[in-house]
C-alpha cells in the first residue's frame, strides 16, 4: 500500500485491506512479547489530535506508536487553541509547522479530515469525522470477525443492528465488509435509518430492514446471521425523538437476554461485536456484552494491532530511513 492518508474505507480496495489485515496479524504478536517495541517508525512524530472525547481510539493509536517508537503526542481540543477560537486549518498548520509525519484527527464535523488533507504535508489518518465514517474501526471489526470466523468472510453474513442515522461505524463498515466478500444487513428503526439509505444500499450491495427478529430468525440457513454487531445509540448527537423511549427501544432493537438466548438456539456461540462504548440495558444487555461469544474486548486487542499496521503502511515506506523498517 502507497497511500499517503487513511481517510475513508472506500479509500481501500480489497488487496489494500487484505495487506493491512496480514500486517496487523504479524503486530498482534507483539502484544504477548515481554518487551512490546519494534524499531519501525522511530524517527517519526505523530499527532493524536482530538476534538471529541474518545478513550479505546486514541488510547490504541498512542499505544500504537509508541510500541513502534514513533514520538506519540496527544493533543485535547480541551487544551489547545482551539478551545480559544482558534480555527481547525490555524491549529493543524501550526502543529504541521513543527515539521511531524502523520495526524490522527477525530473531529465532530463530517469531512473535517478530508479538508486537513488539503491543507498539511503530513499523513492523515481519520479517527472518526462526525457521523461520516470511522475506517480503522471497520478494519479491527474485520479482523476480529476473520479470527472468529475461520479466516475468510466471503459470504459470510453480518447483521448491524441500531443507531445507523448518527453511525460513521457502520458507514465504515458495510464498506470494508463488502469488499471483503461478506453479506452485510443493517436493522433500524425507520427514524434511525439514514436518508436515502435505499438508493445507497444498492449501490454498495447491501440490504436493510426493520424487523430485528425476522433478520435474526431467518428460515434459511443461508441467510442466517454469522454474526451480530449492535451499536451505540448516540444520545448525544440526537436533537429530536428517534424513539417513544428508551424501554421500547430495547424491546425492538436491543439484544436483551431473551433475544440473545433465542439467537444462540438459531446460531450456537455467534459472535457478538460493539464498538464500543456501550449503553448496557438500552442496546445491549449486560449478559449479551459478558457473553462467551462476545468478542468485544477482542474487537479492543485488535485495534492496537490494526493501528500499528496503518500506521507501518503509510509511516514506513521506501522513502523512510532504512532503520525505521527493520521490523517489516
Amino acid at each position: 500500500m502507497t497511500r499517503r492518508h487513511l481517510l475513508s474505507s472506500a479509500d481501500l480496495a480489497r488487496d489494500e485491506v487484505e495487506a493491512i489485515l496480514t500486517t496487523a496479524q504479524s503486530m498482534h504478536d507483539v502484544q504477548r512479547r515481554e518487551v512490546k517495541k519494534l524499531p519501525t517508525l522511530r524517527g517519526r512524530t505523530i499527532i493524536n489530535l482530538f476534538f471529541e472525547d474518545s478513550t479505546r481510539t486514541r488510547s490504541s493509536f498512542e499505544i500504537a506508536g509508541k510500541w513502534m517508537s514513533a514520538d506519540t503526542i496527544n493533543i485535547a481540543a480541551k487544551g489547545s487553541s482551539a478551545s480559544k477560537g482558534e480555527s481547525l486549518r490555524d491549529t493543524v498548520k501550526t502543529i504541521c509547522a513543527m515539521s511531524v509525519d502523520a495526524l490522527v484527527i477525530r473531529h465532530n464535523a463530517s469531512g473535517a479530515c478530508h479538508q486537513v488533507a488539503q491543507w498539511v504535508d503530513a499523513s492523515v489518518i481519520n479517527a472518526g469525522d462526525g457521523t461520516h465514517e470511522h475506517p480503522t474501526q471497520a478494519l479491527l471489526d474485520a479482523y476480529t470477525l476473520r479470527g472468529r470466523l475461520g479466516g475468510s468472510l466471503d459470504g459470510r453474513h453480518v447483521v448491524i443492528v441500531g443507531d445507523l442515522a448518527h453511525s460513521r461505524v457502520f458507514r465504515s463498515n458495510v464498506i470494508t465488509l463488502g469488499r471483503l466478500g461478506a453479506r452485510v444487513t443493517v436493522v433500524a428503526p425507520p427514524t434511525l435509518m439514514p436518508s436515502g439509505i435505499g438508493a445507497w444500499a444498492a449501490r454498495d450491495g447491501f440490504a436493510t430492514a426493520w424487523d430485528l427478529d425476522d433478520v435474526l430468525d431467518a428460515a434459511s440457513p443461508g441467510d442466517r446471521p454469522d454474526a451480530v454487531m449492535m451499536l451505540r445509540v448516540q444520545r448525544e448527537r440526537m436533537s429530536g425523538g428517534f424513539f417513544p423511549t428508551e424501554r421500547e427501544y430495547t424491546a425492538g432493537y436491543g439484544l436483551t437476554r431473551e433475544r440473545l438466548a433465542h439467537l444462540y438456539a438459531v446460531v450456537p456461540d455467534i459472535p457478538i461485536l460493539h464498538p464500543g462504548p456501550m449503553n448496557r440495558g438500552l442496546e445491549i444487555s449486560a449478559e449479551a456484552a459478558d457473553a462467551t461469544s462476545s468478542v468485544i474486548l477482542e474487537q479492543v486487542s485488535a485495534g492496537v494491532a490494526v493501528r500499528m499496521a496503518v500506521l507501518y503502511h503509510l509511516l514506513a515506506g521506501s522513502d523512510a530511513p532504512s532503520e525505521k523498517a527493520e521490523a517489516s
